[in-house]
């Protein structure tokens, strides 16, 4: 008989079983009772399916008869499936600057509004270039202001910090309700 072997990523099939007694369960979901290790790969050669163990941390573990290859294939199925329901939420910037004209500001607010909409945070940024390191009470100023026109959507993550050259504040969506 030729041993095709399948990568089990984690679990025991077949001959990696070495457990004294493991509860064994059948094809059809049946319980087939406590028996040693071996007596379980035999019925699983009756049933010509694989024996897995399912629950190693239970005692005495539990392992299923079942064609592991389909069951490998289904849970693949089911993780692609997950992956696809689930929503990455990306950091998208806002870059304003100490003297952004008000229709600026408004078009940086309207971008600012499409992609927490969307479900993405965003990260608003202010550069101080040469002699506006000297008042950074204005990059505040700007940042307060962008954060009170986008309050009705977003909740401010981390307010307004100077760091260096750079100001930063994160704006995440807030929960729908």
């Amino acid at each position: 008989m030729e041993v095709l072997i399948i990568s089990s990523k984690g679990l025991q099939i077949n001959e990696n079983i070495r457990d004294k007694q493991v509860r064994v369960i059948g094809p059809d979901g049946s319980q087939l009772g406590l028996m040693t290790s071996m007596q379980a790969r035999q019925k699983a050669v009756e049933f010509n399916l694989d024996l897995v163990k399912v629950a190693p941390k239970a005692v005495p573990p539990v392992c299923k008869i079942i064609d592991y290859g389909k069951y490998r294939f289904e849970q693949a199925k089911r993780e692609k499936e997950a992956k696809k329901k689930q929503h990455i939420v990306e950091i998208k910037e806002i870059r304003l600057s100490l003297n952004i004209d008000t229709h600026d500001f408004m078009t940086k607010v309207s971008h600012a509004q499409k992609f927490l909409q969307s479900g993405n945070k965003v990260k608003a940024s202010i550069r101080f270039r040469g002699r506006e390191m000297g008042h950074p009470e204005h990059g505040y100023l700007t940042m307060k202001k962008f954060a009170e026109a986008l309050s009705e959507i977003a909740n401010i993550e981390k307010p307004a910090k100077l760091e260096g050259r750079n100001m930063l504040m994160f704006l995440a969506p807030k929960p729908i309700k």
